[in-house]
């Protein structure tokens, strides 16, 4: 019978699984880019009530937060396609719908999810800012941009940050599905590695402690930006 658990077998596959690190950072740090964006729109909309679209956020929120991520990254992946086909059949353009990169069917998946959870972290956080300092900043004639830019958002995003951190933390290990759309990131490159010696379990390990890592040093990172956000807020008060 040959090794239960071969870590000659895992120490070496390491630096392979490694090599898709990379990809897993870009593809999270973009979508979490495209989330914010997202998730600061839906969230203003929200906090101003804007008719009509306050209610197209409401559903867009509920239906991400009542779906499975796998779902979503599948009927972007399926359904853009079909969008851009009946696209080129109405207008009679020949957009080359196979040329698009799976990439960005993954990045919009985890944008538009990462958005949603987003959006209700900054909302309240803007809820959260003191009424009185509004107040205060139309008292002497400043506009609702100007209220927004110098008071508001500021200090919503100091206060947002450590659940923002929890969804960045969550988006990371999210991207483990996106090897269903034939991705190759950390988890994919994990599968390919652990089927070539039928050594599973070993990849599954350092996949994990892999993961494990990248998320704890993020969550550090933000922590030490709370922090100092935290004391310049301080200072600002003072």
């Amino acid at each position: 019978m040959g090794k239960i658990f071969d870590i000659e077998f895992m120490i070496e596959s390491t630096p392979e699984i490694l090599s898709a690190l990379p990809l897993t950072l870009l593809l999270a740090f973009i979508s979490a880019l495209i989330g914010l964006v997202i998730a600061l729109a839906v969230a203003l909309i929200r906090y101003f009530n804007i008719r009509i679209l306050s209610q197209f956020c409401r559903i867009y929120v509920s239906y991400i937060r009542g779906t499975p991520i796998l779902v979503q990254i599948m009927l972007v992946y399926f359904g853009i396609p079909l969008l851009l086909r009946a696209l080129n059949f109405y207008f009679g353009s020949d957009f080359n719908i196979n040329g698009v990169p799976r990439l960005v069917f993954a990045i919009i998946a985890l944008g538009f999810n990462a958005g949603a959870y987003m959006s209700e972290t900054i909302r309240s956080s803007l809820l959260a800012v003191d009424p009185g300092q509004l107040e205060a900043a139309y008292s002497v004639n400043m506009t609702v941009r100007q209220t927004l830019m110098r008071i508001v958002i500021p200090q919503a995003f100091s206060i947002a940050i450590p659940s923002l951190t929890n969804t960045l933390v969550s988006l990371i290990k999210e991207t483990s599905l996106v090897f269903t759309i034939s991705i190759i990131d950390l988890m994919a490159r994990a599968k390919i590695v652990g089927a070539r010696g039928y050594r599973f379990f070993e990849v599954y390990v350092v996949v994990s402690i892999i993961y494990w890592i990248v998320c704890a040093f993020i969550s550090r990172l933000l922590v030490v930006a709370e922090k100092r956000a935290r004391k310049y807020e301080r200072t600002i008060n003072t």
